[in-house]
């Protein structure tokens, strides 16, 4: 059975809870390549692709010939927007890119709960019974971290819904990332040395992952 500590707001340990086995106990044909594919194809979808420069076509300037193809003396130049003076078009330089690729669902689905059960097999799951602050506060925020995971490692928080005195509280420390439960991605977990769950994020989990 998959168990892990559960605690309290104050940050005590009150017991054990366990993980449900289709989340955090699930196997697959080669895991590895799984999840490189989809993480690579996540990243690719993160990427803007918004760098664009001007072409010789699309350069402010004149069209006409600078001056007669014969006896100046000169090289033979065109006009003013070629790439080899300054203020013309560049070569080959980059345009806007679209890199975005489909995900598809049953594989970006497996990817997650294989990045699950890798988290839970290196006992890197801790589950809150609540959270809830009466105001943001970020030291706060840290003392509770501190006592649950003393080590000032990656950590993601997952709660249920959006509570902004719970965000406002944990936006200042560098090293903790917050997201819903709802949509969480493999790669989130992945780069993350701590996951920590409230009950209700673990439940919202449950009810739309499996």
């Amino acid at each position: 059975m998959l168990k892990v500590n559960k605690y309290s707001i104050q940050g005590d340990e009150i017991g054990k809870i366990t993980l449900p086995k289709s989340l955090f106990a699930v196997e697959t044909k080669n895991p590895k390549a799984l999840l490189y594919e989809v993480i690579n194809m996540y990243l690719a979808n993160q990427r803007q692709g918004t760098s664009s420069v001007q072409s010789r076509s699309e350069a402010h300037g004149s069209g006409r010939k600078l001056f007669r193809q014969k006896g100046t003396g000169n090289a033979r130049a065109g006009n003013r927007r070629t790439p080899l003076r300054v203020g013309g078009g560049r070569a080959f330089g980059p345009k806007n890119k679209d890199w975005y690729r489909t995900i598809p669902k049953k594989k970006k689905r497996l990817a997650l709960k294989v990045a699950l059960t890798e988290r839970a097999k290196e006992n890197q799951v801790i589950i809150l019974e609540s959270l809830k602050f009466e105001k943001p506060s970020t030291r706060t925020a840290q003392e509770l971290l501190f006592k649950i995971t003393p080590e000032k490692s990656k950590k993601l928080i997952l709660i249920d819904g959006s509570d902004p005195v719970i965000i406002k509280s944990f936006s200042n420390i560098p090293y903790v990332k917050m997201d819903r439960a709802d949509s969480i991605f493999a790669y989130e977990i992945l780069n993350c040395n701590c996951l920590v769950l409230t009950e209700a994020a673990l439940n919202k989990m449950k009810e739309v992952f499996v």
